[in-house]
């Protein structure tokens, strides 16, 4: 056997058999090529090729539990489950990931879970764990588990020194035993929060300067981070440090000493005591306020005048190094006069009028300063007043806004009172009085006042006749000075009048009030031309509406039944007509107006019944008819009448004669009045009884009766009765059936009645008679 040895040839132990080490070299480059070829193929398409396999599940479980203490041994376990085709365990890549960053990674090829263990778990280890395993390119990811440690250890606080002198450094240092991960640490001096430092390691160093004399406090705490939440631990042990003061101070010293007067001359001197030594870095600072006045080394000074006014307080400040020392003073200066006031009079001025401005000071130091020494000037100096005394101005007051100082000065010192602006009035214009809308008669209306000119306040008072009313007052310019009235008659309006007054002087007048008063409708009057029993068809018709107020009036129209007026009109007038032409019966009905003016009270009229006839031509034409049918009627009485007279006359003079003879020997009977045949107007000739009624021959009659016929032939009518044979039964007794009756037409001396009359009645006709 012929083992490798590294970093020299291989050769062969044994070199009894040469030949048996050749092949022993052979068998060993042969499985390097076999290896390397495995390497560099894609060893998962090989087991693809071989064998298949899947990934069923894989689970990432926390032990002993997910929530645990501090100094817990906590172990991940990962648990895949894998079916294959093989035997042999399939080579596997396992990684561990924490908040999704990669912690752990491990190939394994056996069939047991991966373990991935945490010793004495610390807060930095809380965090969502993931565990993945790739099997050939081939990968599936676990849920994620969520793990909480909790509980930190107490930190612990050193320093270096604990005797210090002032503006000395302190080296602390903060230590978090045991604990991992990003951590802040944080230190305090007497409670409060000096520094903070991030670090990746459990403890923390900072230096802390001292430079207050005393004793002094301090402890430190740390927080862990823990994405995205932190975890802050208890404070720390407490430490004490003395710092002892130097001898060294800054001494500030002002001059005079004594009280000091507005105007005095001031030095303020700035030194330094007790120093043994000096560093290039040492300095003093001379400041008043916020304002520094001088600086410099070992000494400084500043000289000014004493003025009254809030000097504050004076400091000498010394930095030596670390070391800071200072001194502060406070310095009260008595003024020699007050500042001024300036005033005016009267307090309210109007333009060119008399005015007076007074300036004076209130308080001064006698004992310092005599009166004649203090003196008053007005600023600017081009000011329009003339000095009258002692800070007394006066003169007109200008046209417009102006603004005036006044100064008081004395050795040396000049103080300015407030400006006062000076703003002169203007006197209020004459007002005008007018009417806002409309003034209607018996209702409330508003009267308006106003002035043009004039500065506000304005009093403005309501005047009938000269009887004050009321009074507003304008302070803004917005505002107007309305009043509300009413009146009943129309005349009453040019009583009002407006007064406007804006100052001591009398008001300004305004004129009467010179409005139009509308005066409300009065119930309208609908008349109706023609009159109503005259109204006829074919008429034109005027309804006439009319009212008393104030015009323009606006007029309407209506037809009961109908909500649209038939007619609208506005006029400058109290009255007005609506026209409809050419009536038909179709106009009929009830009508109305309605009228309006600008008092908007709508009245209206009574209701008028039109009611449309018929025209004098129809009523004439139907009276014709009537009359026409009337005397047609009685015409056709006449004549009917006398038809049933003439017959009658006319059958008294019949006579009873041989019609034409036959077998039978039938006679024609002719009736007169005369005889007594007419009354019977039958008779009984041998068995057979006839009644005649016939037409007498011309020839046979006689000349009297000739002359007296018309041309036109007369017409009778004739009962002619045919006989029938007796009945043996009946006897003589029934002598009167004589058979059928026929009528024939007999000549007339009224031809008239034949022509209305067409039809006579038997029963007219004479009765047979035995």
């Amino acid at each position: 056997m012929c083992p490798p040895h590294s970093q020299h040839s291989h050769k062969c132990v044994n070199q009894r058999d040469s030949q048996q080490c050749s092949s022993d070299r052979m068998d060993l480059l042969l499985l390097l090529t076999s290896m390397l070829l495995s390497s560099y193929f894609h060893p998962g398409r090989v087991v693809n090729a071989e064998r298949s396999f899947a990934i069923k599940d894989i689970t990432l479980s926390i032990e002993p539990r997910p929530d645990v203490t501090r100094d817990t041994n906590v172990t991940l376990r990962c648990q895949a489950t894998v079916s294959s085709s093989g035997q042999e365990a399939l080579s596997r890549e396992y990684t561990i990931f924490k908040d999704s960053k990669t912690i752990y990674t491990k190939t394994s090829s056996t069939l047991e879970d991966l373990l991935y263990p945490l010793s004495e778990a610390r807060v930095s280890n809380t965090g969502k764990y993931m565990c993945k395993i790739n099997i050939y390119g081939k990968h599936v990811i676990s849920e994620a588990k969520k793990l909480i440690v909790t509980g930190l250890s107490k930190p612990v606080l050193h320093i270096n020194q604990g005797v210090v002198s002032e503006g000395d450094e302190v080296t602390a240092m903060c230590t978090a035993p045991g604990e991992t991960g990003s951590i802040f640490f944080y230190f305090y001096k007497d409670s409060k929060e000096i520094q903070e430092k991030q670090v990746i390691s459990n403890q923390a160093e900072a230096k802390i300067r001292f430079s207050t004399v005393g004793v002094h406090k301090m402890h430190c705490a740390y927080t862990v981070l823990v994405t995205p939440d932190s975890f802050k631990s208890e404070e720390s042990n407490t430490v004490t440090i003395s710092v002892k003061e130097l001898p060294i101070a800054a001494v500030l010293e002002i001059f005079p000493k004594s009280k000091i007067y507005e105007g005095d001359q001031l030095v303020i001197l700035c030194t330094i005591r007790n120093v043994s030594h000096s560093t290039e870095s040492s300095n003093l600072y001379l400041s008043q306020g916020n304002q520094l006045l001088s600086s410099g080394y070992p000494k400084v000074n500043h000289s000014m005048i004493a003025l009254a006014k809030d000097l504050g307080e004076f400091e000498c400040r010394l930095e030596m190094g670390y070391i800071v020392k200072g001194d502060s003073k406070a310095v009260s200066v008595t003024e020699l006069f007050s500042v001024p006031t300036l005033t005016m009079y009267p307090a309210e001025v109007f333009q060119k009028e008399y005015m007076r401005l007074t300036c004076k000071s209130e308080s001064s130091a006698s004992e310092r300063l005599g009166i004649e020494e203090l003196t008053y000037t007005l600023d600017p100096s081009e000011s329009p007043l003339i000095p009258k005394g002692t800070g007394v101005f006066s003169g007109n007051a200008l046209l417009y806004n102006f603004n005036y100082t006044c100064v008081a000065q004395a050795k040396g010192i000049m103080k300015h009172s407030e400006t006062l602006t000076v703003r002169p009035k203007v006197s209020v214009s004459t007002p005008k009085i007018s009417v806002v809308g409309r003034a209607v008669l018996g209702k409330p209306f508003k009267i308006l006042c106003h002035s043009d000119n004039g500065s506000l306040p304005i009093n403005y008072t309501l005047l009938r006749g000269y009887e004050q009313l009321s009074t507003t007052i304008v302070k803004q310019r917005f505002q107007q000075a309305l009043f509300t009235v009413a009146i009943t008659k129309p005349d009453e309006i040019s009583k009002y009048m407006c007064e406007a007054k804006n100052s001591r002087k009398e008001g300004q007048l305004s004129k009467r009030l010179n409005a139009t008063v509308i005066v409300p409708l009065t119930y309208p009057t609908l008349t109706v031309i023609p009159h109503l029993p005259e109204i006829s068809e074919g008429d034109d018709l005027y309804l006439i509406c009319g009212v008393n107020g104030t015009p323009p009036v606006t007029f309407k129209w209506y037809r009961v039944g109908n909500e649209q007026p038939l007619h609208t009109d506005t006029l400058y007038k109290n009255n007005s007509n609506y026209e409809v032409s050419g009536l038909s019966k179709e106009h009929s009905g009830m009508y109305y107006c309605e009228a309006v003016n600008h008092a908007n009270n709508v009245v209206r009229s009574d209701t008028v019944t039109i009611e449309v006839r018929l025209a004098l031509w129809k009523k004439v034409l139907i009276g014709g008819f009537c009359l026409l049918a009337v005397s047609v009627l009685v015409v056709v009485s006449v004549l009917c009448f006398k038809s049933k007279i003439g017959k009658r006359e006319a059958a008294a003079e019949l006579s009873v004669k041989p019609s034409s003879p036959k077998s039978d020997d039938s006679l024609t009977v002719n009736l007169t009045h005369d005889t007594e045949v007419y009354n019977a107007a039958t008779v009984r000739v041998d068995r057979a009884a006839v009644s005649v009624w016939s037409v007498r021959p011309p020839e046979e009659a006689n000349d009297e009766e000739s002359s007296m016929v018309s041309n036109e032939p007369d017409v009778e009518y004739t009962e002619v009765v045919h006989p029938r044979p007796l009945d043996p039964a009946r006897g003589a007794a029934d002598h009167h059936d004589y058979g059928s009756v026929e009528y024939a037409e007999l000549n007339s001396e009224q031809p008239e009645v034949n022509h209305y009359c067409a039809e006579v009645n038997h029963h007219d006709l004479p009765v047979p008679v035995d």
